[in-house]
């Protein structure tokens, strides 16, 4: 079981006071696992869960409750620690109470006011109850504490609505600084209110005193009327009058009322007569409105105005309403064309032609505007495409094949034999200096300029016209009104009909995009009647495998962005096969560009010869095809919906072919470089190679190279591609993808050895046969006679010059290759074996001491060869002796050998290179 958690530990709270509601982060240590495991959380003794909200298992952040304590500590439980402790606390403050005046950033809420001193609520306004400044004068909040206050009145309070009001708290509170003659003036202001208050049920009276006055007199004079003239006398007269004042009165009554009268049935009829006008006001005013709202471009305003105008007063037969509704008509025609010509209008933004489209169908203009809209744009489209290639067209023609410049992405390079230049300075530290510009940027043809125009213009243009089709065929296009009147089934119903001809649109704009793409990069895949109006390109020189590397990239960017649009695929495949064939070309032009940058190669020759007997050449040469294939790694990928560029039999064989005359243009380079005369051959750039300790060759004291040394550096050279170069190019090549590789590989092998031996040949040629004709004249000088000799007293000089030459063949072999020792070596021997043994068949007869000096040279030239000898060179040799006299005696044997080791005594040093413990490395 696991190890139980410690309780939790709060040690900080972020702010440590504030008033309740506060929202407070809480850290500590071990406070909780999640959400979950947080069960518990008091601030000051209040519960604060509900307001939780966990953020890690060392910060809670909350919202602080209504405590009773005003300062506590913060407690968190949690399922996994139990009940933890605090090292901190906060303290809880009271809210400051804000007056109904007084200026706060918050929201206070509104309550109903409760005067405590008169235990009643009348509903008095709370400015009655509450006024902001009693005292009148200038309130200054004093700085003592809350809590000093409330110790030194316990049990009372400032507000001066409260029951336990004290007087003052409040002047410490409001006016501890106010001076003496201000509070004397508050005491002014204090009785003033008090008098107002005390004289307000007294202005009622005030204001009615002449009316009691006058009843007043009125009642004294009955009674005293009463009095005078008795009870009945009073009462018949009394009537009397009473009756006439009434008649009076009435009359009195009924004059002024009848002009009142009057006065409101004349306003009356005046009202109803405006009202009139008011209510066809908007007619009347119509025509004037819509000219002001068409200048603003409200049409909606006017759309609505007109349909409501319509419906009432469309069918009107009063004459004023029928004259202006027809001025109304009028102006709506004029807004329609201007409308249309708005929506035809090009270039347009699809949201203005939707707008359009759904104000001309408001407006039930006749036909299909949505459709006339999608034609024109379709136009537009197509006459933008050949514009742009009239304008690049014609910059060409008045300036050169170059424009903008532009910054190759990462995947374009430069000439690899302008990189392998670069390469072999750094590596042989020679000064060759690149053709190439180091930051790689170029000057982009014509041609790349105007297809990346091409592609972006088709790119941002149709996807609007794409969604305003789909826009046309779900009826988006429309408004309500048009919805509820059936014209959006319509709508679909005619776009249901006319799907062919849109599709017809959309391939025509696919044709003339890839037709103009190929009338600038491809024009021999152009038909003859179409070059005129998709090539006119002046193409002084093929593109780059680079540039079309770049076109290429950026044509399938294009087409990824269309294919995004959900456009059908059928649609899309023109595209794919114009890619496919920029692919095929790309491969084409930067193999048939590989081929001449190796023919060049030649010239980049330093005739430094390594450790191995090897020069640079066929390192360029390998990192030549391999960088040529990585330039193309892009073009061979293939992307999403993309055919393998080697699909076709006849790419097989083009590419098939091209790489073989890739390797058979070196094998050529490499026969140039060896057989090129003496004096065509630049060495004034040759070093030494300080890297070799093989620095006594005679290719590193002189500074030029002989015919022969030539011959051996190639030969160098032939014997490390057949091994390695060729080899390693083949897994390139099937790295990446190409066909036939066995083919190539075989092919460029066979041409590798033919000239392989023909330069060996040329070698041996050059090197034996001085050595085989000094034989014959040395073995016959002096007018030595087989017949007639001496006997040996050692082996003669003609063989030991002879053993000298073919030391020196050894040394110069050596020198530069130490694994073409045996392979020259071995062919030297057989030719003077070979001469030897002829010479020897071809004497006629041996004396004693002529058959033993023979059988001592020949004998001192086998053993000394001894470790090159091979079965043709035996059997010469086995020739040689069977045609000489056998040795009949011991003492003729015994001064063979004696002369035998005398020979080699005394050529110990020269006769070195031939010893077995010198050789031991030179195996093949």
């Amino acid at each position: 079981m696991s190890r139980a958690r410690q309780p939790p530990l709060v040690t900080g709270i972020s702010p440590n006071e504030g008033i309740s509601w506060t929202k407070v982060t809480i850290r500590g240590e071990n406070l909780g696992t999640g959400p979950a495991d947080l069960i518990g959380l008091t601030i000051c003794g209040h519960n604060c869960l509900l307001t939780a909200e966990w953020m890690s298992a060392s910060k809670i952040v909350c919202r602080v409750g209504q405590a009773k304590n005003d300062k506590g500590d913060i407690i968190v439980t949690t399922k996994s620690g139990g009940k933890g402790t605090s090292t901190v606390s906060f303290k809880l403050l009271k809210p400051e109470k804000i007056g109904i005046l007084d200026q706060s950033a918050v929201w206070v809420d509104e309550m109903n006011y409760y005067d405590m001193r008169t235990d009643r609520n009348k509903g008095i306004p709370p400015l009655s109850l509450r006024p902001a400044n009693p005292l009148g004068i200038e309130i200054d909040k004093s700085r003592f504490p809350q809590k000093d206050l409330e110790a030194l009145f316990p049990g009372m309070s400032a507000d001066f609505t409260s029951e336990n009001f004290s007087a003052a708290w409040y002047l410490i509170e409001n006016h501890s600084t106010t001076s003496f003659d201000q509070l004397k003036m508050a005491v002014v202001n204090l009785k003033k209110q008090a008098n107002k208050k005390n004289e307000g049920s007294l202005a009622y009276v005030k204001g009615g005193l002449s009316t009691f006055f006058e009843a007043q007199d009125a009642l004294s004079a009955i009674h005293q009327k009463l009095e005078a003239d008795g009870t009945e006398k009073v009462e018949g007269s009394m009537t009397q009058k009473l009756e006439n004042v009434l008649n009076r009165a009435s009359n009195t009554a009924d004059t002024l009322f009848q002009e009142v009268l009057g006065r409101k049935d004349k306003a009356d009829s005046t009202r109803n007569a405006l009202n009139v006008l008011q209510r066809f006001k908007f007619l009347f005013n119509l025509p004037l409105n819509i000219e002001r709202n068409i200048q603003k471009g409200d049409y909606d305003v006017v759309i609505n105005d007109y349909e409501k105008a319509k419906s009432l007063f469309g069918k009107t037969e009063v004459q004023v309403f029928k004259k202006y509704y027809a001025e109304v008509e009028t102006r709506i025609e004029a807004l329609r064309e201007l409308l249309l010509d708005k929506l035809l209008e090009t270039p347009s933004t699809l949201h203005d032609q939707k707008r359009y489209i759904r104000y001309l169908s408001d407006l039930h203009v006749p036909g299909d505007p949505a459709w006339q809209c999608i034609g024109a744009q379709h136009q537009w489209i197509l006459q933008l495409m050949h514009n742009c290639k009239e304008s690049y067209v014609k910059e060409q023609k008045g300036k050169d094949m170059f424009f903008p410049m532009l910054e190759l992405d990462s995947d374009v390079r430069p000439s690899p034999i302008g990189h392998l230049s670069q390469t072999a300075s750094l590596k042989r530290g020679s000064s060759f200096q690149s053709g190439r510009d180091d930051a790689w940027r170029y000057k982009a043809p014509q041609q790349v300029v105007f297809v990346e125009k091409l592609t972006k213009l088709v790119v941002s243009q149709l996807p609007s016209f794409w969604k305003l089709w789909i826009s046309y065929v779900n009826g988006s296009l429309f408004s309500e009104t048009a919805e509820k009147s059936g014209q959006m089934e319509r709508s679909k119903k005619n776009a249901r009909q006319r799907q062919n001809d849109f599709k017809k649109m959309i391939q025509e704009v696919m044709h003339s995009l890839v037709k103009l793409i190929r009338g600038a990069l491809l024009p021999f895949s152009l038909r003859e009647g179409e070059s005129r109006q998709y090539g006119g390109w002046e193409m002084k020189s093929e593109l780059s495998g680079q540039w079309l590397t770049h076109v290429i990239q950026t044509v399938r960017l294009s087409s990824e962005s269309l294919t995004a649009l959900e456009i059908p695929n059928d649609m899309l495949q023109i595209i794919q096969d114009l890619i496919l064939d920029l692919r095929v070309r790309c491969i084409i032009v930067t193999l048939q560009h590989t081929a001449e940058d190796i023919k060049r190669l030649a010239e980049k020759e330093d005739w430094v010869v390594d450790n191995e007997g090897l020069t640079s050449l066929p390192s360029q040469f390998e990192q030549c095809i391999v960088y040529s294939l990585q330039s193309l790694k892009t073009v061979l990928d293939c992307k999403p919906g993309e055919a393998s560029v080697f699909q076709q039999q006849k790419t097989q064989e083009d590419v098939c072919q091209l790489s073989i005359g890739i390797m058979q243009v070196f094998i050529d380079c490499l026969e140039q470089l060896s057989t090129k005369p003496d004096g065509d051959i630049d060495t004034s750039h040759l070093s030494v190679d300080v890297s070799s300790p093989d620095l006594f060759g005679s290719v590193h004291e002189d500074s030029s190279l002989s015919s022969e040394q030539r011959l051996l550096i190639a030969l160098s050279n032939c014997r490390y591609l057949e091994r390695h170069t060729f080899l390693n190019i083949a897994e390139h090549f099937e790295k990446h993808g190409f066909q036939g590789v066995e083919k190539i590989t075989q092919v460029s092998m066979e041409s590798l050895k033919e000239l392989d031996q023909r330069l060996f040949e040329m070698y041996i040629e050059a090197k034996a046969d001085p050595i085989v004709g000094s034989l014959e004249p040395g073995i016959y000088a002096g007018y030595f006679d087989w017949k007639d000799c001496l006997v040996p007293a050692g082996v003669r000089n003609y063989l030991k010059e002879a053993l000298v030459n073919i030391i020196a063949v050894h040394a110069e072999v050596f020198t530069i290759s130490k694994d073409l020792v045996p392979r020259v070596m071995s062919r030297i021997v057989e030719a003077v074996s070979e001469e030897l043994s002829r010479l020897m068949q071809c004497v006629s007869f041996f004396s004693k001491n002529g058959a033993l000096q023979a059988r001592l040279e020949i004998c001192a030239l086998k053993d000394t060869v001894a470790i090159y000898l091979t079965p043709e060179s035996n059997s010469s040799f086995k020739q040689a002796l069977e045609a000489l006299p056998q040795l009949s005696s011991g003492t003729d044997k015994k001064l063979l050998e004696e002369l035998l080791n005398k020979f080699k005594s005394s050529m110990h040093l020269q006769l070195t290179c031939f010893q077995a413990s010198s050789s031991a490395m030179m195996k093949t």
